[in-house]
């Protein structure tokens, strides 16, 4: 591989990568800065019962789709979660694959079009990767018409972690995706394997002419960066329209990400946590031509679900301009406080009070908005208490 500098600068080859010394690296990132929680919340569950949860996208008519892992899609009006749509392609219940995350066309009004990600069985169903489709949603009848898949991850393989997938949409409405490594750390270092990668693609699947491997000759075309473990959480900054990522660690070492174009992010050669097995990375937490993270958590909360809190008519006024963080094994919600692209603190809200949090939106409404990781999710709506 190629790995070729956004800014036109050094290129450095994929072996060079692999034996490469810690001689010259980049800024490290920073860790735990915990404070004090400082504003009160309101909580209210809107809906319950949902089983295992995974992803939420509001439609304009302020309903809100609902993905659950196992395989249903669903929408919840007015806390009134709906019977199970039909129409959705062959999906794998397989340890943390199923169906995964959802977005809404820019063109939703005109359109009815959404985007979701699942973990697709091989056709013998005993492999499996990270796939994308595209639907028109019939909301009267309950059901996806004219399912597409425009996205498949070209290496299938048997086992049921780390399949991602976060679907963000950029302001040029082409489609950024988040894929894991499977569970096969080096997998993420092969340019040319979509496991442990963003990938960017058009609505119909089609590569951007932009990307940074669109020839095809040093990357898979659809890959915008690589060295991703288990990214499952992923924001577009506000206010510069770039992507940001959150990811899981081993042993420690979750972290925050923006990733560029043609950029390595490093995993599984560096990390500021630890492999399961006690053992350090090859290159410790930083290399000569590997991305740093913008923030990371040691020891691990586990992370998924990741929002900017930004809106014109912010209902919790204290947060507006953070970042959140939803936490699996540590069960809290994290506000991130931001100057610049620096997070300056961490404040740890909800703590032990809901559970494991899977996805953390900020709603058109101006609230945060959480699922829960159960086999009886609820959907909540936080707000300032006193809002």
């Amino acid at each position: 591989m190629k790995k070729l500098s956004p800014l036109g600068g050094s290129i450095v080859g994929f072996a060079a990568i692999i034996a490469v010394a810690t001689a010259t690296p980049g800024s490290a990132a920073q860790c735990c800065v915990e404070r004090p929680a400082a504003t009160s919340l309101k909580t209210e569950v809107v809906a319950s019962g949902l089983e295992e949860p995974w992803g939420m996208a509001f439609l304009p008519d302020g309903s809100i789709l609902v993905t659950e892992r196992p395989g249903a899609l669903r929408r919840v009006v007015d806390g009134v979660v709906s019977e199970p749509f039909s129409g959705l392609p062959a999906i794998g219940d397989v340890g943390q694959g199923g169906l995964l995350d959802i977005a809404i066309d820019p063109d939703f009004a005109e359109t009815q079009t959404i985007f979701f990600s699942f973990a697709e069985p091989s056709e013998d169903g005993g492999t499996y990767g990270t796939a994308v489709a595209r639907a028109r949603i019939d909301l009267a009848a309950g059901r996806l018409d004219d399912v597409t898949t425009i996205f498949t991850s070209n290496k299938k393989s048997s086992g049921g972690r780390h399949f991602g997938s976060r679907i963000r949409i950029a302001a040029d409405k082409t489609l950024f995706v988040t894929l894991g490594e499977r569970g096969s750390q080096m997998r993420a270092q092969d340019p040319f394997d979509h496991a442990g990668s963003v990938i960017r693609i058009n609505r119909d699947g089609s590569v951007p002419a932009d990307n940074p491997f669109a020839d095809g000759r040093d990357a898979a075309p659809e890959i915008w960066s690589i060295g991703h473990r288990n990214p499952q959480g992923a924001a577009i900054h506000p206010e510069t329209g770039e992507l940001w990522t959150l990811a899981h660690g081993a042993r420690g070492g979750d972290e925050i990400n923006k990733p560029e174009a043609g950029r390595n992010h490093g995993w599984p050669l560096i990390s500021y946590g630890e492999n399961y097995s006690g053992a350090p990375f090859a290159q410790g937490s930083e290399a000569e031509g590997l991305e740093q993270p913008i923030f990371y958590w040691d020891p691990s909360i586990a992370p998924s679900g990741f929002a900017f809190y930004s809106h014109p008519a912010p209902l919790i006024p204290d947060w507006q301009g953070s970042l959140l963080a939803g936490a699996l094994k540590a069960q809290y919600l994290s506000r991130l406080v931001l100057e610049g692209e620096t997070v300056v603190a961490e404040e740890r809200y909800l703590v032990d009070t809901f559970g494991r949090i899977r996805d953390v939106r900020t709603g058109p409404d101006g609230a945060v908005w959480l699922l829960t990781d159960a086999t009886s999710g609820e959907l909540i709506r936080v707000t300032q208490d006193g809002g």
